[in-house]
């Protein structure tokens, strides 16, 4: 089952040794440069470098990097891998740049694994957050044969079926991938991979369809198939009751290794098993002669209810040198050294049972209580995953997976092929994936009968060849395959309402062209597609003289990249000039239609280049006095511009809204971004407040931030109502610099109380690696068929998508130069 290079570290490791130095004496990580580091690489070696972009080489040393966890626990990872016959090295790009690996922001750091000079795995950032995830992903990736990942019960019986006499399986549930749980398992695989089959899921429905109620916590079951000859006949399980830990973990495996029942005839005080190395107690059924079948029996029924938690021997009374109380049926003897053994009268298993159990809960309680004393200290991380919670608490919830179509290596090529399709590319593993899934479903529910547009998902898990041959480098991606066109990627935030309405948006192509006046006004009023309305509140029109051929590409370029986020059309026939006279405007223009103001505007285009179009079409889909959420944030920060909040407890009183939208007409708000938060629908408003005023303020409560220029925080006096002269001149006072402030933010850079928790370095550094491109359109990906024929890179190169705010604007990457959000 093993890799034949990773076989020679498992002679001679002992599991406990390989804990024990854990905390022996690290050595240095070594650092070298790209051409240094390759050059080491051997055949068939495990190698996990981190490439990063750092002052000039020097001696190793420890560090801190925001991608991955601080030095003083990356030094002990290094050295626990190596452990494990892993090579780990820091690859240092400023001296030479190896464009494939290294990134090219400084502050960026990123790790693959190799084996021999071939990449395995690339590892983002917020895979390997601690410890236990870079130990587990990077045994995980290498022990691919030793571990089968199974997401459901057909899969878990296939296996157990192909192993009934030949080998026992160990099956376990982890809640999530890269816990400590998960490292645990990862570690008694890399010890018992070759003798044992692993099974790994983390997917309750699978744990609760064995038997399991409690599912809150990771279980791990060994399978007794081996003994099994009957193949219509179960395998026997025996559940490990204590947590998943990898001194539990070895324990546990050492006494499925060790013999059901054992046979002795000399004084218990005397006898030393496996059982009591291991700090298990041991119970002895004494038997007689004349009774020997009948307690054998006994014992084996026993061993087998405590398997795993004791050791059970048979002591033959008649051959015993030593004296026993004449009725004592049962023996007992605690794992501690120098305690007496305890003769008891036990005529019942279950009370055999309950004895043991009883005493094993007692010491075990004790230790994890010596435990948690040694690990009370300030460098314990407490990590916390909200997707993987979030999935975690809707584990129950049943999803009606039926209406979406599930597709595989079989069924892909030709069910995207012979209809209008969208499929959603995730893993079953993965927290995000399976939080999105509940969300694509949620679409399915929302489009059941109204839609021409087939729901389909692939478990890139199973099918992973065919993520490969789609392009699919991370989880979850969504793509729509149209006949006739060339798939286009869903870039928008991954949640019913914006994949609905991107959907729903592509039922047509934009641009569309309207060939008439009256068509266009019907365009423009909303009534030529009404049903679609709801999903774009603004319609674009552009207006083109049949002559400017160049200016008619480029907007029609503009509104593919466009398609799915806001609906544009074009118009250019001879007799546009009467269209653009009645809105006041010059051709090249664009109309856009605000339907919930019924009203439009006119906005000459100066530039008709594809760039400029998105950029002046997204600057004008901002609103002009927006409810500012965690989705919305980013995208009115990068205007650059100091920001008016007016904070509410709910929604704001109507006259505020007329107060603003009177300053904006006026044009006395051009130099700041006006907007209000509701604190009902964005909690985090609060804890803004309490950086502020340090106690929550009366509300509502209308405040400047200048977050680009100072960090200055100023109030508006409580004590004055909210009205136009009022706001105005106070905005007065603040731009003569007469007005104080109440706080000013600090200088330092934000950082979250975990680096693995960075989202927003992730975001940026995604975004800095987006060029423009000459061909705008971006979105576009190849032909399917043509997809098949190309050759791709290995299959494990697939990535975990980083779980972030993501919003259509992102499409502007094809055409605009980087900007910091």
């Amino acid at each position: 089952m093993m890799f034949s290079s990773f076989s020679v570290f498992r002679i001679g490791v002992s599991f406990v040794l390989m804990c024990v130095l854990t905390k022996a004496t690290v050595v240095p990580v070594p650092e070298l440069s790209p051409q240094r580091y390759f050059s080491t690489l051997q055949p068939g070696k495990a190698s996990l470098a981190y490439f990063c972009q750092d002052a000039p080489m020097h001696k190793p040393r420890e560090r801190k990097h925001p991608d991955f966890p601080n030095l003083t626990s990356c030094t002990f990872i290094f050295n626990l891998i190596s452990i494990q016959g892993i090579l780990v090295s820091y690859v240092n790009c400023v001296q030479e740049e190896t464009a494939k690996y290294c990134g090219k922001e400084k502050d960026l750091m990123k790790a693959y694994l190799f084996r021999g000079n071939i990449l395995l795995r690339e590892f983002p950032p917020d895979t390997l957050f601690d410890v236990n995830a870079v130990v587990a992903h990077v045994l995980f990736a290498l022990l691919f044969n030793e571990v089968k990942y199974i997401a459901t019960l057909e899969d878990l019986q296939n296996i157990e079926n192909a192993l009934k006499g030949k080998a026992n399986i160990v099956f376990a549930y982890v809640k999530a991938i890269g816990t400590s749980e998960h490292r645990a398992v990862m570690e008694a695989a890399f010890v018992y991979g070759t003798t044992y089959q692993f099974v790994l899921t983390t997917e309750f429905a699978l744990l609760e369809s064995i038997g399991t109620e409690d599912i809150e916590y990771a279980h791990l079951y060994f399978f007794h198939c081996k003994p099994v000859l009957d193949f219509t006949q179960e395998c026997r399980k025996t559940l490990m009751e204590q947590s998943l830990t990898t001194l539990n973990i070895h324990r546990f495996m050492k006494t499925m290794e060790a013999p059901l029942l054992t046979e002795v005839a000399e004084d218990p005080q005397q006898v030393s098993t496996i059982h009591l190395q291991l700090g298990l107690p041991l119970v002895f059924i004494v038997s007689q002669q004349v009774t020997y079948a009948a307690d054998r029996r006994t014992a084996e029924w026993v061993a087998w209810r405590l398997l795993g938690k004791a050791g059970v021997l048979l002591l033959l009374r008649d051959s015993l040198e030593v004296n026993i109380p004449q009725h004592t049926n049962v023996i007992f003897k605690r794992a501690e050294e120098g305690m007496q053994v305890e003769y008891l009268v036990l005529h019942d298993v279950d009370l055999i049972i309950s004895h043991v159990e009883n005493n094993v809960h007692t010491e075990e309680t004790q230790e994890e209580e010596e435990e948690d004393d040694e690990l009370e200290g300030p460098d314990i991380d407490i990590q916390d995953d909200e997707v993987a919670e979030s999935v975690y608490r809707d584990r129950k919830r049943r999803l009606p997976l039926e209406l979406t179509v599930e597709l595989t290596e079989e069924t892909f090529s030709r069910t995207v092929m012979a209809s209008d399709s969208i499929v959603l590319f995730y893993a079953s593993w993965e927290a995000v994936s399976m939080a999105f899934l509940q969300s694509y479903v949620e679409v399915a529910v929302q489009l059941k009968g109204t839609s021409n547009m087939l729901l389909c998902r692939i478990n890139c898990g199973d099918w992973s060849d065919i993520c490969t041959k789609q392009n699919v480098t991370e989880f979850p991606v969504i793509k729509m395959y149209k006949e006739g066109e060339n798939p286009v990627s869903y870039v928008g935030m991954l949640g019913t309402e914006d994949l609905l309405k991107f959907i729903q948006l592509n039922r047509i192509s934009c641009p569309v062209t309207i060939t008439s006046i009256q068509e266009a006004e019907e365009y423009l009023r909303g009534k030529l597609y009404e049903e679609l309305i709801s999903y774009s509140r603004v319609s674009i029109l552009g207006i083109f003289s049949p002559t400017m051929i160049t200016a008619i590409e480029n907007f029609t370029k503009a509104g593919n990249s466009l398609r799915g986020y806001v609906l544009t059309g074009i118009y250019s026939e001879e007799d546009v000039l009467l269209l653009s006279d009645k809105y006041a405007t010059t051709v090249p223009a664009l109309l856009l239609a605000r339907h919930e103001e019924r009203h439009t505007v006119s906005m000459p285009l100066s530039s008709t280049s594809a760039q400029d179009i998105v950029q002046i079409i997204t600057d004008a889909l901002l609103e002009t006095f927006p409810e500012i959420t965690v989705e919305n944030l980013p995208t009115y920060l990068r205007l650059q511009k100091p920001l008016l909040i007016l904070f509410s407890d709910g929604s704001i009183n109507h006259k505020y809204k007329e107060v603003m939208a009177a300053l904006i007409k006026q044009k006395h708000l051009d130099s700041l971004t006006p907007c209000w938060l509701n604190l009902k629908n964005t909690p985090a408003g609060r804890g803004i407040l309490q950086v502020y005023f340090d106690l929550l303020p009366p509300l509502p409560l209308l405040v400047l931030v200048n977050l680009h220029s100072g960090g200055q925080v100023f109030a508006f006096p409580s004590d004055q109502s909210i009205t136009e002269q009022n706001l105005l001149l106070w905005l007065k006072k603040f731009e003569a610099g007469l007005e104080r402030h109440i706080r000013v933010l600090s200088a330092a850079e934000w950082k979250p109380p975990l680096p693995a928790y960075d989202f927003l370095s992730m975001i940026d550094a995604e975004t800095s690696q987006h060029a423009p491109r000459k061909d705008p359109e971006c979105m576009k990906e190849t032909d399917v068929q043509e997809n098949y024929k190309e050759q791709h890179e290995d299959t494990s190169k697939v990535t975990i998508k980083h779980l972030r705010n993501r919003n259509w604007f992102e499409v502007e990457k094809a055409f605009l130069p980087d900007k910091e959000l």
